[in-house]
């Protein structure tokens, strides 16, 4: 499977002027979105706690977390998000995908956006 990247701006939940753009990788592997640190402190968006994480050779760290806004495909929603190494390759968890509704077309290798968002499970 190929790599997919999609531009996304991170918004301080508190202050939405304040946002950084990057390309994130689009990792369906990971549940949470991650940046750098440097420009999640920029914008204004301080570590609320930590979390342990499995990284995909089975060594666990714990790392820095918070809350942001992360916009990417017209769509905006609350997230999240790890503060990463200040170069880390900046990531877009399968939350935040699913979360709108999109998902990675394992043919074409490219986002492509679901008639509905998925709530298995629930009944009415």
């Amino acid at each position: 499977m190929g790599m997919v990247h999609v531009t996304a701006e991170v918004v301080n939940p508190g202050d939405t002027e304040r946002r950084w753009e990057g390309l994130f990788l689009v990792d369906t592997g990971s549940i949470d979105c991650m940046a750098p640190g440097k420009y999640l402190r920029e914008i204004g968006i301080e570590p609320s706690g930590k979390r342990s994480y499995e990284l995909a050779d089975g060594t666990e760290i714990k790392m820095d977390v918070g809350v942001a806004k992360i916009e990417f495909m017209g769509e905006m929603i609350g997230a999240t998000i790890i503060f990463g190494k200040d170069d880390i390759e900046p990531i877009l968890g399968v939350i935040a995908l699913e979360s709108v509704g999109i998902e990675v077309d394992p043919q074409t290798q490219r986002l492509k956006r679901l008639p509905a968002v998925r709530l298995k499970g629930i009944m009415y």
